[in-house]
């Protein structure tokens, strides 16, 4: 009897420190189970879709993407009035001009069928007037633009802000470190911080997502007048047109097109939504 006693109390301490010790093995795989499912959800880049029941708010309903083969059409722009010629004598300062802009009807009757918002667009349109008198062979078409400005940036507003009067990002759009996880490819830090603010990597800044190696080279001031910012809608759109139209490329092609796409992100699922959005904007258009 004495002999059981001591053995129920020897067992008794060693189920309970079994139990606990399943109970732990449980969390930990569990929280491990866990960490593994936030890991890859924050490493995967997953394309965006559309909710169901409707598209989610500042966004449009895209076509589905296995019925798209090639470009949008050409969209036009109605280009705004030139403004009259002054008549200041010629000792006084002479204000630049602000670059091709679209009529103030066409961007709000565009705007409102495509729920693009006006500055965006004014930005997107502004470069397809440009490069239409700088690289007509080009053919590049607004709603390219602003399927890779939405893709990239929902039109400037991904950081929580948009874009003011002026152009610019009322929140500065930063990406993430490129320091080769995350499937990016490790950039070390180029411009100091000027423009990204990290002096360890570089990250891709502003509505159109430029890399600070690549702004330097393609970046360009809309206005012609002042440093070109990448946080500014006329510079980035105008900088991205170039960079798509490099080579000598036909954009109303779909060889050219796709391979102008790529360049901007070697992805396959990130050309085919930056395709189903600038249909999706060329049809609300029309």
């Amino acid at each position: 009897m004495g002999r059981g006693t001591r053995d129920g109390r020897g067992r008794g301490p060693l189920v309970a420190v079994c139990v606990t010790l399943a109970l732990c093995l449980a969390l930990t795989g569990g929280v491990l189970f866990a960490v593994d499912r936030v890991s890859r959800s924050l490493s995967d880049w997953e394309p965006p879709s559309s909710a169901a029941g409707g598209p989610p708010d500042g966004t449009i309903e895209t076509p589905p993407h296995d019925q798209l083969t090639g470009p949008p059409a050409s969209a036009e722009v109605n280009p705004a009035e030139p403004d009259p010629v002054s008549s200041a004598g010629a000792d006084e300062q002479q204000t630049p001009g602000t670059g091709p802009r679209a009529a103030d009807d066409w961007l709000e009757q565009v705007s409102g069928a495509t729920t693009i918002p006006v500055r965006a667009l004014e930005g997107y349109a502004g470069a397809q007037l440009a490069l239409a008198e700088e690289l007509p062979s080009c053919n590049l078409s607004w709603p390219t633009l602003a399927g890779i400005g939405f893709v990239e940036s929902r039109h400037g507003t991904y950081a929580g802000g948009e874009i003011g009067p002026d152009g610019v990002t009322t929140v500065n759009v930063i990406g993430i470190p490129l320091d080769g996880t995350n499937n990016t490819r490790a950039i070390p830090d180029t411009d100091g911080g000027l423009l990204d603010g990290d002096t360890t990597w570089d990250r891709a800044v502003g509505p159109m997502q430029f890399i600070p190696g690549t702004w330097a080279r393609w970046g360009a001031s809309a206005s012609g007048a002042g440093d070109p910012d990448p946080h500014q809608i006329d510079d980035a759109a105008l900088s991205a047109g170039r960079y798509l139209c490099a080579n000598g490329r036909d954009l109303s092609t779909a060889q050219d097109w796709e391979a102008a796409i790529l360049s901007y992100n070697r992805s396959p699922e990130y050309v085919a939504d930056v395709l189903a959005y600038a249909h999706a904007y060329a049809d609300a258009s029309a």
